[in-house]
């Protein structure tokens, strides 16, 4: 378990290209050292936005993009295609205009899929493709992810792990169907908090005032089943990246004494 870092930007804005210019030094860094990295995405308007950034970054192409895996901590299980999809929104922020190897962007299956509206069947499969791709050096049933994304919800929700449900007290499955999300849709596949845990890095984002409160309730001591971004942690870093409206509510003692 790594301590959280802090960085807290001026906005939004800022705070997407700061993530992004990171993203691209920890990728390049990762193929540097092990020939390939794998990072998972996150949506929500933070993931999407950092996503955009990115593709406008100078320094985009400095990535090998046919030498990078993609995954993704959840998804709403709708039809291939549907514009709600983690995965629509990520290609047409980002993934349509660089050149990734198909078979490496792997992206949660659709309800109208091969396992149908069989949420579990689909999670399992997912799960499944995880392990397969685990090597001997990994420490669970999923690769060793260089950077794991997350959103964080208002209510301290990430991936598809909602306060108090099921989802979140799972211990022993990587991944899981999500059945009653309290926001739309309320069928989805999320990754769980063992799997999260396996990254080296996992990378909360927050932004906004309605963040605010979510942040300093998951970073002043709560427990991961009332708060489970309380309980997304990467095994050698866990990095929360705010804009000042989100760390408007952190304990003072919390706050980075240097931000950007």
């Amino acid at each position: 378990m790594s301590t959280p870092q802090l960085v807290v930007h001026r906005d939004k804005e800022l705070m997407a290209q700061a993530a992004a210019a990171r993203l691209i030094t920890r990728i390049v860094d990762a193929q540097a050292a092990r020939g390939s990295a794998s990072v998972v995405l996150t949506g929500g308007r933070n993931g999407n936005g950092l996503l955009a950034a990115l593709s406008s970054a100078p320094a985009r192409d400095a990535i090998d993009w046919s030498r990078l895996d993609l995954w993704w901590g959840d998804e709403r299980f709708l039809p291939e295609g549907d514009p709600e999809r983690n995965v629509t929104q990520a290609r047409a922020a980002l993934l349509d205009s660089v050149p990734l190897d198909p078979p490496r962007v792997h992206a949660m299956p659709a309800s109208d899929g091969p396992y149908g509206n069989d949420v579990e069947a689909a999670a399992a499969a997912y799960a499944a493709e995880l392990a397969a791709a685990a090597g001997p050096e990994d420490h669970a049933s999923v690769p060793s992810f260089d950077v794991l994304m997350l959103g964080v919800g208002p209510d301290t929700h990430v991936a598809s792990l909602f306060p108090e449900l099921p989802a979140v007290r799972e211990t022993e499955r990587t991944v899981v169907g999500v059945h009653g999300a309290p926001k739309p849709p309320p069928v989805r596949i999320s990754l769980t908090l063992p799997a999260i845990r396996a990254a080296r890095e996992v990378w909360l984002l927050a932004a906004g005032e309605d963040k605010a409160k979510a942040a300093a309730i998951a970073l002043s001591g709560a427990g991961e089943i009332q708060a489970p971004a309380a309980g997304a942690y990467g095994r050698s870093r866990t990095l929360w990246l705010l804009d000042a409206a989100a760390a408007s509510e952190l304990p003072r003692d919390l706050y980075p004494p240097a931000s950007a």
